[in-house]
């Protein structure tokens, strides 16, 4: 087995700092080359740490700027953007966050009631369809938690369209499983290779490509893979459900007595007003087990738990370790402190957020407000995520001013 990652700022910025020297041309030109286990030399692997802000989006193309000039390493930063462009899109549309979880127990009842569907999935998730490559990745993302973005486009498209295996489910599998798991960039990926995201475009992998950017690792034989796939858009006969503007959330209030919450959605604590707040309690919230109804893969339950463990000893203060339970428990520990309000980080979009949710009407009736600090860099890019990436890349110049190199 593979060296697990460590999940701390100081590893992620170790990782940055090494693979600044890559960030301009051996990016452009060796990023969709999946050359496998222990082998991903042209990309960063930096997507758990950003995932969780133990390093900032921002701090990641400063570096890229700084090491490699904002022309030659454009590539990497857009890159690095489309994970801001994905979030921004779902906060617009939290509606396909709710299909896909609704969707998602449908089809873990329907995996239940066949048997036949349920071998299928577990010989895709177990590395036992007899597709040498597909296998190898499954194996990877399982035994490391991580897999080639490339690989993540071909798996999705062989999952569904040759597999074809319910792409919810394989959404589900990759979500369990990667380090970087994230509910947007996870969700609408799957949704583009489907040909629901982009409508009518569906990604199909192609047995040339996979030759070609595996190094001839794997040839696939051209009947082995579907060809010509139609979309699945004919699920969603109604369309995409209309843009709405981003949440806007209840800011702090200074002076008044403060739970401070930290998750795994943001530990970049130094960056918030900390200073400003009484806080009569702080705690960590280890939320991965929200991320399906099966059980999350340990690697990730492992780094979520180092992650919030670097951001508590980084906060300075005395910090309680809380696991998700019941939403009553956070009111529990709120009021237990005397706290007026519960501040943290935004909560984007996702099984968190749903939780939080679920708090808020007891939080209400206990006078406890849940408060929260959204980053400029969030605020001003989410908005222009409404459709299609072209309409952020248009915008990056005015983005790359919000960052000191």
């Amino acid at each position: 087995m593979t060296h697990p990652m460590t999940a701390t700022r100081a590893a992620g910025l170790a990782r940055l700092e090494e693979f600044s020297a890559r960030m301009g041309r051996d990016y452009a030109q060796g990023r969709n080359f999946d050359r496998g286990l222990g082998a991903h030399r042209d990309v960063s692997m930096l997507s758990a740490y950003i995932r969780r802000r133990l390093i900032t989006e921002q701090e990641v193309i400063a570096t890229a700027i700084k090491a490699q000039g904002a022309e030659a390493s454009a590539k990497f930063i857009d890159e690095v953007i489309w994970r801001s462009y994905f979030k921004g899109w779902l906060e617009q549309r939290p509606e396909i966050w709710d299909s896909y979880a609704g969707g998602l127990r449908q089809d873990l009842a329907e995996l239940d009631a066949d048997a036949g569907l349920r071998h299928a999935v577990q010989a895709a998730e177990t590395a036992q369809t007899g597709l040498a490559y597909f296998d190898s990745w499954a194996a990877e993302l399982v035994e490391t938690g991580y897999l080639h973005n490339h690989a993540r486009m071909w798996f999705a498209s062989i999952w569904i369209f040759t597999l074809k295996l319910p792409w919810r489910l394989g959404a589900d599998f990759f979500l369990r499983n990667l380090l970087d798991g994230d509910p947007a960039s996870n969700t609408l990926s799957w949704r583009w290779v489907a040909g629901l995201h982009t409508r009518g475009k569906p990604y199909v992998a192609q047995a040339d490509n996979i030759a070609r950017f595996t190094e001839e690792r794997f040839v696939p034989r051209r009947q082995e893979l579907t060809q010509g796939a139609v979309g699945l858009e004919a699920l969603e006969p109604d369309g995409l459900p209309e843009c709405k503007a981003p949440r806007v959330p209840i800011a702090p209030q200074k002076h008044i007595p403060t739970a401070l919450l930290l998750t795994e959605e943001d530990c970049r604590i130094e960056d918030f007003p900390v200073q400003d707040l009484i806080c009569t309690t702080v705690a960590t919230l280890a939320a991965s087990s929200l991320r399906s109804p099966r059980e999350a893969a340990p690697l990730v339950a492992q780094f979520e738990a180092e992650a919030l463990a670097d951001v508590a000893q980084r906060s300075g203060h005395a910090v309680t370790a809380l696991q998700i339970g019941a939403p009553s428990d956070l009111v529990k520990w709120a009021l237990q402190s005397g706290a007026q309000q519960i501040v943290t980080p935004y909560v984007p979009v996702g099984p968190l957020r749903d939780w939080l949710a679920r708090a808020k009407p007891e939080l209400d009736a206990a006078g406890i407000s849940l408060a929260e600090w959204r980053r400029d860099w969030d605020a001003t890019i989410w908005p222009y995520a409404s459709a299609g990436f072209f309409k952020v890349k248009k915008q990056i110049p005015k983005f790359l001013r919000l960052i000191s190199v």
